[in-house]
This record gives structure tokens, C-alpha cells and sequence, in this order.
């Protein structure tokens, strides 16, 4: 039995498996302490994975070596290309999953990972040494009394440290239903400087399937071609594929929930944490769209061998009673038994100001934080901090640079300069609006933008890479080729007219042709023989296909979101010497001089992203620094 290790991770949730699986992989001798060893990456809320900018985040974990997107590909239930009438910038994978079989699956792959150990187990106390004044992370104590020391340690808690559940008037301690919180550690990070606050989110009633009249309601089938978040050959698309359900609320369900807002826990001043604002409980939707009689849910399942099922837009911490009223007040619903009342937790979290870009803290050297103890919410988001904290972690162990992605390279990248830079004052959610190079950041991109580093850092295997380069020169070779050959008037003549397109007066290479919007490459190798032998011949799939459509279609906005993108990384290579006295340019503002202290940004850019820094700020910084 060890008890000394490289890394320790603390947390089995979405955040603690990635980064455990990355720290193992990579060579770190790694333990993971988890409360309870069934409930691996466990959806505590909906069980469902990706979405709109969550979909571009699983692909980026999964192009840089991580686990999510495999474990997603093998538990579907349904799959869904969101947005697909919109641009290629917003197109986000979404999947139903089968809720137990994704942590099963999880432990699965953990128990067979080498170098990486399990623990259950509930750590209470942060352990350190110090080294010229600074704490160092050396350890952990659990609730049973062990020690085990490290020489990093990544905090991954979730929505656990002093946990606090509301349903109604009623109050319980737990980090989730039918969980205990975990006590002690934030006591722990604050004696030792840490600044801390709390967070709120909640979750649904669940609902016995066996009572819900789904002859009525109307169904939202999966995509009639599914294909899979995985870049690897290891997994593949979803065969059979379970519906989701429309249902509505009403006048009366809204009455009915208004008549418990006195007992509400959100409106009665029982919750003192910050929620979420983009995904509301039912109540707050209420109040802010007090003029709308109707909402939209979703009825999705929780697996394919329950009858559990999750109400989406339901969220509520209403009186126990008052739910099921009101749910029974639903068309479809109307004899529904629920398996548990909806909920609101709230939980501890620090401030993520308080960590660098590589999610070391600033504090206590060798401590990482990863997912919602850093104020975000929604297992993408956890996944992808819990993936660069490992990496991070291995890293600097072997006396390595930290791998830190630009805003211009992932979505990952915007997430943590985010959080790192800017803070958060309610629980952040990643959006196709926080990136502003989100051209460049496309779901059908992330390999090519991110295998090679995944390679590069270890994680990615050779035989991977090498079916990443040969879908990378499968789409250059398809590009090339569609630049030279040719089509005649009287090969698209027919197609053209039926989709009132300009006819051709002379022949015209395929490139310029495909620049037209309603113009697809397979209606050109419908039409036009070489360009379907030679799609045959090199065994160009779907996905070669749609990479090299969108990247002729896009080349313009893509090549000026790319300068854009390389002008202002200028400022990024600007790097400001650590411990540098702010105060002491007095041409700052007193606001700038204050946030500048405080978050002690590495380079110009990200002191540029700081609410509060002005241009005028950043101006005096460049001079300053000689620029």
C-alpha cells in the first residue's frame, strides 16, 4: 500500500477523472481519492453531454488526449448536430447518455489506466511545507485518518465542500442527493489565505416514465445520421437511438408554482449563494419572464434500462408538494410519481483570480484547482480545467513549461483566461460568445488544431496521430484537387436550374463553384465523374468531406480572423516580470494599479482582458515596457 505519490487528485467527478487519467498517462504515479467509487464523473444534473460551445469543448479534451468524448460515444442514447442552419463557427455536438453506464464506463477505463491508483475515501485537510516563506502542497488527511503525501496536489470538489441541499423551508447537508458534503477542506485552504465564497445551482424533479402518457407528446428524434464526438477509430456512432420529448407548462402549472414562492429557499433569503443565469430554476423564470404563459421542456431519458426521467427547464427548490402539483398540472403528466423532488445546492468555491494560467494557485505552490471549485458549472467546463490541471501538474514535476492554450487556439483557452483573468461573479458557462475567434475554433477542427499538441505532450498515441495525418492530408489532397479540376455548363446545367442558381457560360473549376452558399461537394461529385473517383479512390469519408467544404467555404473569414488573431498575440508575447511593483507607476489608475496587484497577469494581453484595465492602462504598460 503507498502512501506517497506524484500527484493526488481529490474529487471523482468530471474534473478529477480527466485529470487523473491525463497525470497517470503521462507517467505521474497518481492517486484519485473519490467519496464513493460508483459514481465516477457522476450527472448530477442532466444526462447529457455537449451542446452549444460544451459540444467544441468534449472535441478539444478528446483531440488533446482526454476521456469525455470516448465515454460520451459509448454510452449515447441520442445525438444531435445543434444549429446546423447556422455557420460551421456554431454547429455543437450534443448526446443523451445512459447516466450509469457513463460513470461505469469511467471506472472501467480508470481501474485499467497504469501508474494511477484509487482511494475512497473524504479528504478534510490540505498538507503543506514551506520553502522561503511560501507554502507547499505536501498532502492530504482524510476523514479516516490516513495521510498521503504528494508532490502535487489538484482539488477538484465540486459541488461538495460544505454543501448545503434546499427543498422548500427544509435544509440538508450533502454535495448531492443521497451524498455527504465534504467538510473541513475549505476550512483548511482558508487558514491559509485562500479567499472563498459561495455558489448555487440546482436540479430537477425525476420522473417515473411508467406514469407519463408519451402517446401525447411529441417526440425529438436523434439525427437521422448520427456521427460521434471521438476523433479516435476506437468508437462509433450511435446505433439505436432513444427519443426525447417535447412538453409544455402552462397558466395554471404557473400559478400553481407561484403559490410556494413564500417557501421558496431563492426568494425567501434561505440561499445566499450566486446561481446560475443561464440556466434558471423554474421559479426564476417566473419572475423574470413574468408576461410568458408558457415554457418549453424537455423530457429526456436517463438510461437506456430505467425508467428515470429528466425534466430539462424544471429545475426548481419549490416546496416538495408544490412540484408535484404543478407537474401534474403538465399535459402528458397528468398521474406522474416522481423518484425525487427537484433541489438547490449550495457550495463553497474560490475565486479563480486567485490561480495562474496552468490553474496552480498563486498561494501554495503545487496546488491546482480544476472545475466548480473555480465558480464554473456544467461537465464540459470541469472536464477540460481537470485535463490541463493534470497535464500542468505532470509537468511542472518534470521541470517542464506548463501547456497553456491561446483564446486563438480552444475554447479550452477562453475558459481559463476567462476565469483567471477576469473572475467570475456567478457561475461561468462556456458560450459561442465568449470567443471571439470562434471561426477558428470549430467542433470539426479541434484535431487539427490540438492532436499535434496532444502528440506532442504524450498523450496522444502514434498510431492516432498517424490517422490524424492521414485525415489531415486526406482533406489537403481533396482541397487540391478541387482547385484544379474542372466542370462544364452541361454537367451542372440540370442541378443549377433546379435550384435557381446562375447557369455556367464556360467551364469552371469546382473551388469556385463550391464558393456558392447553396452549392455542397457531394452535390458536385453527383454530377461530375472525377471528383467522385477520386473521393472514392482515397477513401474520403463524411468527415474529410465536411472539413474540406468548410474550408473553402470560410477561407475569407477564416484567414481574417487568423490576423486578427496573430496583430493581437503581439501583446501576448509581452511578459511582465513576475512580482513587478504596479503601485509604482503612478500614470495608472488607482482601479488599474488594484486589479493589476491582484491578479498579477504574466504578459500585456492578459492585463488587456482584466475588467477594470482601460487602453489608456495598457498604454502606459507598453510604454513602460518599451513597446
Amino acid at each position: 500500500m503507498f502512501t506517497e505519490y506524484d500527484i493526488i487528485v481529490v474529487g471523482g467527478g468530471h474534473a478529477g477523472c480527466e485529470a487523473a487519467a491525463a497525470a497517470a498517462n503521462l507517467g505521474s504515479r497518481t492517486l484519485l481519492i473519490t467519496m464513493d467509487m460508483t459514481k465516477f464523473a457522476q450527472m448530477s444534473c442532466n444526462p447529457a453531454v455537449g451542446g452549444v460551445a460544451k459540444g467544441q469543448i468534449v472535441r478539444e479534451i478528446d483531440a488533446l488526449g482526454g476521456y469525455m468524448g470516448i465515454v460520451t460515444d459509448r454510452t449515447t442514447l441520442q445525438f444531435r448536430m445543434l444549429n446546423r442552419s447556422k455557420g460551421p463557427a456554431m454547429w455543437s455536438p450534443r448526446a443523451q447518455c445512459d447516466k450509469q453506464g457513463f460513470s461505469a464506463e469511467w471506472r472501467r477505463i480508470l481501474e485499467n489506466i497504469e501508474h494511477l491508483y484509487l482511494w475512497q475515501d473524504a479528504v478534510t485537510e490540505l498538507l503543506t511545507t514551506e520553502h522561503e516563506g511560501k507554502p507547499i502542497a505536501s498532502g492530504v488527511r482524510t476523514r479516516m485518518g490516513m495521510e498521503f503525501k504528494a508532490k502535487a496536489i489538484i482539488l477538484t470538489n465540486g459541488t461538495f465542500l460544505n454543501g448545503l441541499m434546499h427543498v422548500g423551508r427544509s435544509s440538508a447537508d450533502g454535495g448531492r442527493a443521497g451524498d455527504a458534503p465534504s467538510l473541513g477542506l475549505t476550512e483548511s485552504l482558508l487558514r491559509l489565505g485562500f479567499e472563498a465564497g459561495r455558489m448555487k445551482t440546482g436540479t430537477p424533479a425525476r420522473i417515473d416514465a411508467r406514469t407519463v402518457n408519451f402517446e401525447i407528446l411529441e417526440p425529438q428524434p436523434g439525427d437521422k445520421k448520427p456521427v460521434k464526438f471521438s476523433f479516435s477509430p476506437e468508437t462509433e456512432p450511435v446505433k439505436h437511438q432513444l427519443p426525447c420529448f417535447l412538453v409544455y407548462t402552462s397558466k395554471e402549472v404557473h400559478d400553481t408554482l407561484r403559490s410556494g414562492f413564500a417557501d421558496s429557499p431563492l426568494f425567501n433569503g434561505t440561499i445566499h449563494g450566486i446561481g446560475p443565469r443561464y440556466c434558471p430554476s423554474i421559479e426564476d423564470k417566473l419572475r423574470t419572464f413574468a408576461d410568458k404563459d408558457v415554457h418549453q421542456l424537455f423530457l429526456e431519458p436517463e438510461g437506456a434500462h430505467t425508467n428515470e426521467y429528466y425534466l430539462n427547464g424544471f429545475s426548481s427548490s419549490l416546496p416538495w408538494q408544490v412540484q408535484i402539483e404543478a407537474l401534474q398540472k403538465i399535459r402528458g403528466l397528468e398521474n406522474v410519481h416522481i423518484y425525487r423532488p427537484g433541489y438547490a445546492i449550495e457550495y463553497d468555491y474560490f475565486p479563480p483570480t486567485q490561480l495562474t494560467h496552468s490553474l496552480e494557485t498563486k498561494r501554495v505552490e503545487n496546488l491546482y484547482f480544476a472545475g466548480q471549485i473555480n465558480g464554473t458549472t456544467g461537465y464540459e467546463e470541469a472536464g477540460a480545467q481537470g485535463l490541463m490541471a493534470g497535464i500542468n501538474a505532470h509537468r511542472k514535476l518534470k521541470g517542464e513549461e506548463p501547456l497553456i492554450l491561446r483564446r486563438d487556439e480552444a475554447y479550452i483557452g477562453v475558459l481559463i483566461d476567462d476565469l483567471v483573468t477576469k473572475g467570475v461573479d456567478e457561475p461561468y458557462r462556456m458560450f459561442t460568445s465568449r470567443a471571439e475567434y470562434r471561426i477558428l475554433l470549430r467542433q470539426d477542427n479541434a484535431d487539427l488544431r490540438l492532436t499535434p499538441i496532444g502528440h506532442k505532450i504524450g498523450l496522444i498515441s502514434q498510431r492516432r496521430y498517424e490517422i490524424f495525418e492521414q485525415k489531415k492530408s486526406a482533406v489537403e489532397s481533396l482541397i487540391k484537387f478541387i482547385r484544379t479540376q474542372s466542370i462544364s455548363p452541361s454537367e451542372i446545367e440540370a442541378y443549377l436550374k433546379s435550384i435557381n442558381s446562375a447557369p455556367l457560360t464556360q467551364g469552371k473549376k469546382l473551388y469556385d463553384l463550391l464558393l456558392r452558399n447553396e452549392i455542397t461537394l457531394k452535390t458536385l461529385a453527383k454530377v461530375n465523374e472525377p471528383l467522385k473517383n477520386f473521393i472514392f479512390e482515397n477513401h474520403c469519408n463524411e468527415e474529410v468531406i465536411e472539413e474540406a467544404e468548410i474550408q473553402i467555404k470560410y477561407k475569407g473569414y477564416i484567414e481574417r480572423e487568423k490576423y486578427v488573431a496573430e496583430k493581437l498575440l503581439r501583446l501576448e508575447n509581452i511578459t511582465i516580470p513576475t512580482g513587478f511593483d504596479f503601485n509604482s507607476l503612478s500614470s495608472l489608475t488607482i482601479e488599474a494599479r488594484q486589479k493589476l496587484t491582484r491578479i498579477r497577469p504574466a504578459t500585456i494581453g492578459q492585463a488587456s482582458r482584466i475588467p477594470g484595465v482601460s487602453p489608456a492602462d495598457i498604454n502606459v504598460l507598453l510604454i513602460f515596457f518599451g513597446r
